[in-house]
Protein backbone atom coordinates (compact mmCIF):
# COMPACT_ATOMS: atom_id res chain seq x y z
CA UNK A 1 0.00 0.00 0.00
CA UNK A 2 2.51 2.56 -1.22
CA UNK A 3 -0.05 5.40 -1.26
CA UNK A 4 -2.12 4.48 1.80
CA UNK A 5 -4.44 7.35 2.81
CA UNK A 6 -2.93 9.76 0.28
CA UNK A 7 -5.34 11.96 -1.68
CA UNK A 8 -4.67 11.94 -5.42
CA UNK A 9 -6.25 14.03 -8.15
CA UNK A 10 -6.03 12.58 -11.66
CA UNK A 11 -7.35 14.79 -14.47
CA UNK A 12 -8.94 13.26 -17.55
CA UNK A 13 -9.33 10.01 -15.64
CA UNK A 14 -12.78 8.76 -16.61
CA UNK A 15 -11.30 6.63 -19.40
CA UNK A 16 -8.09 5.37 -20.96
CA UNK A 17 -4.67 5.90 -19.41
CA UNK A 18 -6.02 8.34 -16.82
CA UNK A 19 -8.53 5.77 -15.56
CA UNK A 20 -5.79 3.14 -15.31
CA UNK A 21 -3.63 5.55 -13.29
CA UNK A 22 -6.55 6.26 -10.96
CA UNK A 23 -7.27 2.55 -10.43
CA UNK A 24 -3.58 1.79 -9.91
CA UNK A 25 -3.32 4.46 -7.20
CA UNK A 26 -6.53 3.23 -5.56
CA UNK A 27 -5.17 -0.31 -5.35
CA UNK A 28 -2.23 1.17 -3.47
CA UNK A 29 -4.52 2.76 -0.87
CA UNK A 30 -5.01 6.29 -2.21
CA UNK A 31 -8.32 8.14 -2.17
CA UNK A 32 -8.97 9.31 -5.73
CA UNK A 33 -10.48 12.44 -7.26
CA UNK A 34 -11.57 11.91 -10.87
CA UNK A 35 -11.86 15.01 -13.05
CA UNK A 36 -13.23 14.72 -16.57
CA UNK A 37 -15.48 16.58 -19.00
CA UNK A 38 -17.68 13.45 -19.10
CA UNK A 39 -19.44 13.42 -15.73
CA UNK A 40 -21.26 10.13 -16.31
CA UNK A 41 -18.02 8.31 -17.07
CA UNK A 42 -16.29 10.02 -14.13
CA UNK A 43 -19.01 8.81 -11.76
CA UNK A 44 -18.67 5.26 -13.10
CA UNK A 45 -14.92 5.35 -12.50
CA UNK A 46 -15.65 6.67 -9.00
CA UNK A 47 -17.84 3.61 -8.32
CA UNK A 48 -15.10 1.28 -9.59
CA UNK A 49 -12.58 2.98 -7.32
CA UNK A 50 -14.82 2.87 -4.26
CA UNK A 51 -15.30 -0.86 -4.89
CA UNK A 52 -11.57 -1.19 -4.08
CA UNK A 53 -12.20 0.03 -0.54
CA UNK A 54 -11.02 3.64 -0.83
CA UNK A 55 -12.88 6.93 -1.17
CA UNK A 56 -13.63 8.42 -4.59
CA UNK A 57 -14.87 11.77 -5.86
CA UNK A 58 -15.95 12.28 -9.46
CA UNK A 59 -16.49 15.74 -10.92
CA UNK A 60 -16.99 17.46 -14.26
CA UNK A 61 -14.17 19.99 -14.56
CA UNK A 62 -12.97 22.04 -17.52
CA UNK A 63 -9.23 22.35 -16.86
CA UNK A 64 -8.95 25.31 -19.26
CA UNK A 65 -10.94 27.48 -16.82
CA UNK A 66 -8.79 28.48 -13.84
CA UNK A 67 -11.72 29.69 -11.73
CA UNK A 68 -13.49 26.36 -12.23
CA UNK A 69 -10.29 24.49 -11.36
CA UNK A 70 -9.79 26.50 -8.18
CA UNK A 71 -13.40 25.94 -7.11
CA UNK A 72 -13.01 22.20 -7.68
CA UNK A 73 -9.76 22.14 -5.65
CA UNK A 74 -11.61 23.78 -2.76
CA UNK A 75 -14.26 21.03 -2.93
CA UNK A 76 -11.47 18.45 -2.62
CA UNK A 77 -10.25 20.20 0.51
CA UNK A 78 -13.79 20.32 1.91
CA UNK A 79 -14.02 16.53 1.61
CA UNK A 80 -10.46 15.36 2.27
CA UNK A 81 -8.74 18.37 3.96
CA UNK A 82 -5.59 17.80 1.89
CA UNK A 83 -4.17 17.04 -1.56
CA UNK A 84 -1.02 14.94 -1.79
CA UNK A 85 -0.76 14.03 -5.48
CA UNK A 86 -1.70 15.67 -8.78
CA UNK A 87 -1.50 13.84 -12.10
CA UNK A 88 -2.02 16.18 -15.06
CA UNK A 89 -3.34 13.69 -17.61
CA UNK A 90 -6.18 15.58 -19.36
CA UNK A 91 -5.40 16.05 -23.04
CA UNK A 92 -6.82 16.07 -26.55
CA UNK A 93 -5.60 15.79 -30.14
CA UNK A 94 -6.75 17.60 -33.27
CA UNK A 95 -4.31 16.45 -35.93
CA UNK A 96 -3.62 18.09 -39.27
CA UNK A 97 -0.61 19.25 -41.23
CA UNK A 98 0.55 22.75 -40.35
CA UNK A 99 -0.71 24.45 -43.51
CA UNK A 100 -4.20 23.01 -43.09
CA UNK A 101 -4.52 23.32 -39.33
CA UNK A 102 -7.32 25.71 -38.31
CA UNK A 103 -6.34 28.25 -35.70
CA UNK A 104 -9.17 26.94 -33.51
CA UNK A 105 -7.60 23.46 -33.48
CA UNK A 106 -4.22 24.89 -32.47
CA UNK A 107 -5.83 26.93 -29.68
CA UNK A 108 -7.95 24.02 -28.40
CA UNK A 109 -5.04 21.60 -28.01
CA UNK A 110 -2.74 24.18 -26.42
CA UNK A 111 -5.56 25.25 -24.09
CA UNK A 112 -6.45 21.77 -22.79
CA UNK A 113 -3.01 20.16 -22.79
CA UNK A 114 -0.70 22.99 -21.77
CA UNK A 115 -2.89 25.65 -20.17
CA UNK A 116 -4.84 22.94 -18.39
CA UNK A 117 -1.63 21.57 -16.87
CA UNK A 118 -0.65 25.11 -15.83
CA UNK A 119 -4.06 25.80 -14.26
CA UNK A 120 -4.17 22.59 -12.26
CA UNK A 121 -0.55 22.91 -11.14
CA UNK A 122 -1.07 26.51 -10.04
CA UNK A 123 -4.18 25.69 -8.01
CA UNK A 124 -2.85 22.46 -6.48
CA UNK A 125 0.57 23.88 -5.65
CA UNK A 126 -1.03 26.49 -3.38
CA UNK A 127 -2.30 23.63 -1.25
CA UNK A 128 0.94 21.65 -1.41
CA UNK A 129 3.05 24.68 -0.47
CA UNK A 130 1.10 25.04 2.77
CA UNK A 131 1.50 21.31 3.42
CA UNK A 132 5.22 21.49 2.58
CA UNK A 133 4.93 18.28 0.61
CA UNK A 134 3.39 16.95 -2.59
CA UNK A 135 3.94 15.07 -5.83
CA UNK A 136 3.00 16.38 -9.28
CA UNK A 137 3.21 14.11 -12.32
CA UNK A 138 2.65 15.59 -15.77
CA UNK A 139 1.78 13.35 -18.71
CA UNK A 140 3.92 14.50 -21.61
CA UNK A 141 4.74 12.42 -24.71
CA UNK A 142 7.68 11.37 -26.83
CA UNK A 143 6.02 13.52 -29.51
CA UNK A 144 7.01 16.52 -27.40
CA UNK A 145 10.64 15.39 -27.80
CA UNK A 146 10.85 14.16 -31.39
CA UNK A 147 7.83 15.84 -33.04
CA UNK A 148 5.45 14.08 -35.39
CA UNK A 149 3.97 14.72 -38.83
CA UNK A 150 0.54 16.32 -38.57
CA UNK A 151 0.81 17.11 -34.86
CA UNK A 152 2.26 20.62 -34.61
CA UNK A 153 -0.26 21.59 -31.93
CA UNK A 154 0.07 18.38 -29.90
CA UNK A 155 3.87 18.26 -30.08
CA UNK A 156 4.12 21.93 -29.05
CA UNK A 157 1.77 21.34 -26.11
CA UNK A 158 3.74 18.34 -24.87
CA UNK A 159 7.10 20.06 -25.31
CA UNK A 160 5.63 22.93 -23.31
CA UNK A 161 4.64 20.51 -20.55
CA UNK A 162 8.22 19.24 -20.36
CA UNK A 163 9.54 22.79 -19.98
CA UNK A 164 6.82 23.64 -17.47
CA UNK A 165 7.78 20.56 -15.46
CA UNK A 166 11.38 21.76 -15.13
CA UNK A 167 10.43 25.29 -14.12
CA UNK A 168 7.81 24.29 -11.56
CA UNK A 169 10.20 21.68 -10.13
CA UNK A 170 12.75 24.44 -9.47
CA UNK A 171 10.17 26.81 -8.02
CA UNK A 172 8.53 24.27 -5.68
CA UNK A 173 11.49 22.13 -4.58
CA UNK A 174 12.29 24.18 -1.47
CA UNK A 175 8.87 23.23 -0.03
CA UNK A 176 9.35 19.50 -0.56
CA UNK A 177 7.26 19.24 -3.73
CA UNK A 178 8.55 16.99 -6.52
CA UNK A 179 7.44 17.65 -10.10
CA UNK A 180 8.20 15.15 -12.86
CA UNK A 181 6.86 14.15 -16.27
CA UNK A 182 6.14 10.80 -17.89
CA UNK A 183 6.58 10.72 -21.67
CA UNK A 184 4.76 7.71 -23.14
CA UNK A 185 5.34 6.35 -26.60
CA UNK A 186 2.74 4.28 -28.44
CA UNK A 187 0.35 2.85 -25.86
CA UNK A 188 -2.46 0.34 -26.54
CA UNK A 189 -5.63 2.41 -26.56
CA UNK A 190 -8.81 2.63 -28.60
CA UNK A 191 -6.94 4.94 -30.97
CA UNK A 192 -4.07 2.54 -31.72
CA UNK A 193 -6.53 -0.36 -32.06
CA UNK A 194 -8.21 1.45 -34.96
CA UNK A 195 -4.98 1.91 -36.94
CA UNK A 196 -4.56 -0.07 -40.14
CA UNK A 197 -2.43 -3.25 -39.75
CA UNK A 198 0.33 -1.90 -42.02
CA UNK A 199 0.60 1.27 -39.90
CA UNK A 200 0.77 -0.78 -36.72
CA UNK A 201 3.52 -2.92 -38.23
CA UNK A 202 5.52 0.19 -39.16
CA UNK A 203 5.15 1.56 -35.63
CA UNK A 204 6.18 -1.74 -34.05
CA UNK A 205 9.27 -1.89 -36.25
CA UNK A 206 10.52 1.30 -34.58
CA UNK A 207 10.13 -0.14 -31.05
CA UNK A 208 13.06 -2.32 -29.88
CA UNK A 209 10.87 -4.19 -27.38
CA UNK A 210 8.56 -5.02 -30.31
CA UNK A 211 5.26 -4.29 -28.59
CA UNK A 212 3.02 -1.36 -27.82
CA UNK A 213 2.94 -0.20 -24.23
CA UNK A 214 -0.01 -0.96 -22.01
CA UNK A 215 -1.88 1.64 -19.93
CA UNK A 216 -0.64 -0.28 -16.88
CA UNK A 217 2.96 0.47 -17.91
CA UNK A 218 2.28 4.20 -17.73
CA UNK A 219 0.31 3.81 -14.50
CA UNK A 220 3.18 1.97 -12.84
CA UNK A 221 5.61 4.74 -13.76
CA UNK A 222 3.21 7.34 -12.36
CA UNK A 223 2.91 5.26 -9.19
CA UNK A 224 6.68 5.36 -8.76
CA UNK A 225 6.78 9.13 -9.32
CA UNK A 226 3.86 9.69 -6.91
CA UNK A 227 5.27 7.51 -4.14
CA UNK A 228 8.05 8.02 -1.61
CA UNK A 229 10.28 5.82 -3.80
CA UNK A 230 11.00 8.90 -5.93
CA UNK A 231 11.55 11.47 -3.17
CA UNK A 232 14.96 12.48 -4.56
CA UNK A 233 13.78 12.83 -8.17
CA UNK A 234 12.40 16.12 -9.49
CA UNK A 235 12.39 18.06 -12.75
CA UNK A 236 12.83 14.90 -14.81
CA UNK A 237 11.06 13.59 -17.91
CA UNK A 238 11.04 9.80 -17.96
CA UNK A 239 10.43 8.23 -21.36
CA UNK A 240 8.33 5.06 -21.41
CA UNK A 241 8.27 3.85 -25.01
CA UNK A 242 9.90 0.41 -25.30
CA UNK A 243 13.19 1.97 -26.39
CA UNK A 244 11.84 3.88 -29.40
CA UNK A 245 13.50 7.15 -28.38
CA UNK A 246 16.88 7.08 -26.67
CA UNK A 247 18.33 10.43 -25.59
Amino acid sequence: MRLKDKVALVTGSARGIGREIALCFARQGAHIVIWDVNLEAAKQTQKDIEALGVKGMGAEVDVTNFNRVEEAINKILDKFQKLDILVNNAGITKDNILLRMPEADWDAVISVNLKGTFNCTKAASKVMLKQRQGKIVNIASIIGIIGNFGQANYSASKAGIIALTKTTAKELASRGICVNAAAPGFIQTEMTAKLAPQIQEKMLAAIPLNRFGKPEDVANLCLFLASSDSDYITGQTIIIDGGMVMV
